[in-house]
């Protein structure tokens, strides 16, 4: 009796791979074994960086808000207090959005954290 394989199967996963792999250097992209690593690496890495890229984002947002509210003529941990007493409900994303497009509404919010 012939011995059973499972190519198809085979075949099947090994394409998987290989498609995700794609655009690798040379085994990298070309040989299973050496694109199976890659493709484990590269998926722990977007992993990992799907969850950086939120810390990221909120760096950016508060140095840019930091920025203005200096311009401004305060600093960011006062101006955030200021708002949250206020009752200002803008979270750190808009509060930067608005601080790279609209000085003006900035500074009018600036004014409402000062008590003004």
């Amino acid at each position: 009796m012939a011995r059973a394989t499972n190519n198809v199967a085979a075949n099947r996963r090994h394409k998987k791979v290989l498609k995700k792999a794609r655009g690798g250097f040379g085994g990298r992209s070309k040989l299973y074994r050496t694109a199976l690593e890659t493709v484990h690496r590269g998926m722990r890495y977007s992993y990992r960086d799907r969850r950086a890229r939120k810390r990221e984002f909120r760096a950016l947002w508060i140095a840019r808000i930091s920025s203005a509210a200096k311009l401004s003529g305060t600093n960011y941990s006062t101006l955030m207090a200021g708002l949250k007493r206020a009752g200002v409900a803008l979270d750190r994303k808009a509060l930067a959005d608005i601080a790279a497009r609209d000085m003006t509404t900035f500074t009018t919010l600036v004014g409402m954290a000062a008590g003004k």
